[in-house]
């Protein structure tokens, strides 16, 4: 069956093909802003743009799939936290892309194919930015910032539906006039595509056009994604928490200053709850990746939890539901173990395929391929059951024990432990021996890892 996935523009499902000569399939999505740890609403969307990733790599072959996957690395979060720590931004970025990076391994998240930073891309953002202004789609401030003026795009709302909902946006989308607001914005529906420096801005500046300062937010997707896909691409996911501003600010951005559709499908996935309410620091319910391992959690109780709600409905995350998942994990682990090598009927996990290709049903899948392991193993092989463990992403073998391990112990040893099961056994060294310079010992087993501190 062909991939058929709701697209958030049309409001339909609509079939995913390649629409480039080379048949590639061009696919990205926003990535983090790397200032503190990515909790795990965050990573549900994450999880569910990676079994997307590997159903494309599925029906399209491996080698026709081309992901990009971004990283905010300057913003006013990054630069507000490189300020309060009083380290410089690099450093603050690194350490938290290290750590983004560990807690997807651990999710058994494949790496995009390119991982792009906003500050390794000035000069393309730069470049965009130049076109819109020679094109009257933006202008200059009077203190040097750049802003998109959104009254030039008559499309501008077709994602979001912005004007239908009648949000008060200003001239632009009102008619009405409106005077300039403290940025000096011609609208108040403007947004910045560069912001002039500003001294508690630090050394975070660059040159440009119109003097030193720093891209907007939402000028770097479209520059991204434009170098590294093309001016057009397959398909565009994220949140749908940036269904608005951020998505519709890109197509605005890349329309105007391509002259052609910049996305040729956009998906949205929904909000996790946490015990039917929103995450907030303030309720104390918002978990990180190792937040859920201090209560003896593997990160793969928390992918199949994830997994467990349909990716375009909110979903309740509760720690029942890390049991259930752990539970669940348990009975397909033991129904490996009795699977031959070969000859199965391919045919088997049918519904299971069919239930992903079908705008990506999740919870539908999980439960047909209960439907199987429930009847047993006869006619089922071994290579069958793998093919829908790795379109699900389940690594049955990562499990994580509870630890006394500080964060960046656990951090390691998932890294680690991801590397040994992607075969790096250069990188698995490595890391093993990073781990005994900081005290920590690793064990192997055939369903994971230990952590025992070493005896000095």
């Amino acid at each position: 069956m062909a991939i058929r996935l709701f697209d958030s523009l049309s409001r339909e499902l609509r079939t995913l093909t390649p629409s480039h000569a080379d048949g590639v399939y061009r696919f990205y999505n926003c990535g983090p802003t790397v200032y503190a740890p990515a909790h795990i609403g965050n990573f549900r969307t994450f999880v569910v743009n990676d079994v997307l990733r590997r159903l494309l790599e599925l029906e399209f072959g491996a080698a026709k799939v081309k992901h990009v996957r971004n990283l905010t690395d300057v913003d006013d979060k990054t630069i507000r936290r490189s300020r309060e720590e009083n380290r410089p931004l690099a450093e603050v970025t690194k350490q938290w892309t290290d750590k983004f990076h560990a807690d997807c391994d651990a999710l058994n998240c494949l790496r995009p194919h390119v991982e792009p930073t906003a500050t390794g891309h000035i000069k393309e953002q730069v470049d965009m930015i130049d076109v819109l202004t020679k094109k009257g789609n933006a202008y200059r401030a009077a203190d040097g910032s750049v802003y998109f003026k959104v009254s030039s795009f008559d499309s501008y709302g077709r994602l979001s539906r912005v004007k239908e909902r009648e949000l008060q946006l200003g001239s632009a989308l009102s008619g009405k006039s409106h005077a300039a607001d403290a940025d000096e914005k011609e609208d108040v529906s403007d947004f910045a595509l560069w912001k002039a420096y500003k001294p508690e801005d630090g050394d975070n500046a660059w040159d440009s056009p119109w003097g030193r300062g720093r891209p907007g937010w939402h000028i770097e997707c479209s520059a991204m994604s434009k170098k590294h896909l093309g001016e057009t691409i397959d398909l565009h996911t994220g949140g749908v928490d940036l269904l608005f501003p951020h998505h519709e600010n890109e197509i605005a951005q890349s329309e105007c200053c391509n002259g052609t559709l910049f996305a040729k499908h956009w998906y949205h996935s929904e909000h996790l709850l946490v015990d039917g309410k929103k995450m907030s620091k303030s309720l104390g319910n918002l978990y990180t990746l190792d937040d859920l391992a201090a209560k003896g959690f593997s990160p793969m109780a928390l992918r199949y939890a994830l997994l467990m709600g349909h990716p375009r409905k909110q979903l309740n995350f509760t720690l029942d539901s890390l049991h259930a998942a752990e539970k669940a994990l348990a009975t397909l682990r033991n129904f490996r173990s009795t699977l031959a090598a070969g000859g199965g009927d391919a045919g088997t996990f049918a519904a299971v395929f069919a239930a992903l290709d079908d705008d990506l049903n999740t919870p539908g899948a999980l439960g047909a391929l209960f439907t199987v392991v429930n009847r047993g193993s006869a006619g089922v092989d071994a290579a069958t059951f793998d093919r829908v463990m790795f379109a699900f992403g389940l690594n049955l073998t990562a499990t994580k024990t509870k630890t006394s391990a500080p964060a960046e112990i656990l951090a390691l040893a998932d890294k680690r432990w991801a590397a040994k099961q992607a075969k790096d056994f250069a990188a698995a060294d490595a890391l093993r021996k990073e781990l005994a310079a900081a005290g920590w010992s690793m064990l192997d087993r055939k369903d994971g890892y230990s952590l025992e501190p070493i005896k000095k």
